[in-house]
């Protein structure tokens, strides 16, 4: 019996950074926090660094980083720039503003 993959998160985000700069670091700490705040279980995030993987940029369209991309549910939606904003982040990922009640 061949082992079953995992079902597919609810949510998957791609983030690409660029290093360690301190936009790039607050943007992985917030992010992180408002997924484990409102979909805690529900999600997968893929954090890149266009600085090792240049050919993203053209690939996927980068324009600025941070930027952020749903990938997963569809429409895709892209967030560019400053990611500290939680609300603004919350609204524009279509997520609600609270967290689920435990």
């Amino acid at each position: 019996m061949e082992p079953t993959a995992a079902p597919p998160a609810d949510y998957a985000f791609d983030l690409y950074v660029t290093g360690a700069t301190p936009n790039s670091t607050r943007a992985v700490r917030n992010i992180k926090e408002i997924c484990e705040q409102h979909l805690a279980g529900r999600y997968a995030l893929r954090i890149i660094d266009l600085y090792q993987e240049p050919q993203l940029i053209q690939q996927e369209q980068i324009i600025a980083a941070p930027t952020l991309v749903r990938v997963r549910p569809l429409p895709q939606r892209r967030l560019v720039g400053d990611l500290s904003d939680r609300a603004a982040v919350l609204a524009a990922l279509g997520l609600p503003t609270a967290p689920p009640a435990a």
